[in-house]
């Protein structure tokens, strides 16, 4: 009975940390969504816009705001992905423009912000320069996709490792893996459910690649530390990476840093990603798409160095442990 007692008190107290973890990483950034210097568009002659930028300042640090000379300089800015909106002044008064293709919740939030600050019951005229699918309108499908496909990455990094396999047939796998995981995703989410228009097989690639970057990194955390660096790496994909993505608000909307941190994660760039691929045509794509190849080259080199440490304490001397390989 007695060696059975830790492990219940264990259990007792990892329970409410597990809870309270959970609850932090999920709970206490969707309480706090608010702009942190969310790019926002001013479009118009410096002296009709100028009320508008000080009102705008008066919210802190709320609005990172990019000034334009008309209307169409500011929709090609929300079309490159520069902004996520923009409020053209003219002699007429307000006019908003949105992309609730980017972030619904934004959009909502620029338009209910410029009402207020028009002061018509009516509200500014607003334009939505990007719309979502209009299958997904509140981006309630691409939002749910982020844990579904982090779930599967875990687990296939699971299978792959623990099945025994090494070199160069691990990394098959897991590449093999992961393409029909992008495939059978797009498949059901763009061709069944309609929910993203854009090039079907190049964001077929962007789920691939991302479950390549959660994958690889998986193994190779297995590679150099066994069970624990798996269990941990997991771990973190599911209840900080995830949440953490801002794929079902926006980055700038979470508290800092942890909207920055997200984005350098897989999940939160291969999510951003996508929706570059899939509403505007790839624009704004290399900084997340630089940040999914430098965790699969990571994770590729972790598995490598794993190995060849493996291989290099099974042909020393019984009793003598072999120095890590160095560089050069």
């Amino acid at each position: 009975m007695s060696t059975h007692k830790p492990k219940a008190v264990l259990a007792v107290v990892a329970v409410p940390v597990i809870f309270a973890i959970t609850l932090l990483t999920f709970a206490w950034p969707a309480a706090r969504l608010a702009p942190r210097d969310l790019p926002l568009g001013v479009a118009g002659p410096p002296a009709a816009t100028q009320p508008v930028v000080e009102k705008l300042r008066q919210q802190g640090s709320a609005f990172d705001l990019h000034r334009y000379a008309d209307e169409r300089a500011a929709r090609d800015a929300i079309e490159n992905r520069d902004v996520y909106g923009a409020v053209v002044v003219s002699a007429g008064g307000l006019k908003v423009l949105t992309a609730s293709a980017a972030s619904p919740v934004v959009a909502g939030m620029i338009e209910n912000a410029f009402a207020e600050l028009q002061g018509q019951q009516s509200g500014p005229t607003v334009d939505d320069v990007v719309p979502a699918d209009p299958q997904d309108p509140r981006g309630s499908v691409l939002a749910s996709l982020v844990l579904p496909l982090v779930l599967a990455s875990v687990i296939t990094a699971v299978i792959v490792t623990m099945s025994g396999e090494a070199g160069i047939v691990q990394v098959g796998a897991l590449f093999g893996a992961a393409a029909l995981g992008g495939i059978v995703g797009i498949a059901m989410v763009q061709s069944w459910l309609g929910a993203l228009t854009g090039t079907w097989i190049v964001n077929a690639g962007v789920l691939c690649l991302t479950m390549l970057a959660i994958t690889t990194v998986l193994a190779g955390l297995y590679a150099l530390m066994g069970s624990l660096g798996l269990a941990l790496g997991g771990l973190t994909m599911v209840l900080v990476a995830n949440p953490w993505s801002g794929i079902s608000s926006a980055p700038e909307l979470l508290p800092k840093p942890i909207g920055l941190i997200g984005q350098l994660l897989p999940p939160g760039a291969g999510g951003s990603l996508l929706r570059d691929t899939a509403f505007f045509d790839g624009a704004g794509k290399n900084g997340h798409l630089a940040v999914l190849l430098v965790w699969v080259v990571l994770g590729l080199s972790a598995m490598w160095a794993g190995a060849l440490l493996k291989r290099r304490r099974a042909e020393a001397p019984e009793g003598l442990e072999p120095a890590l390989p160095t560089a050069g």
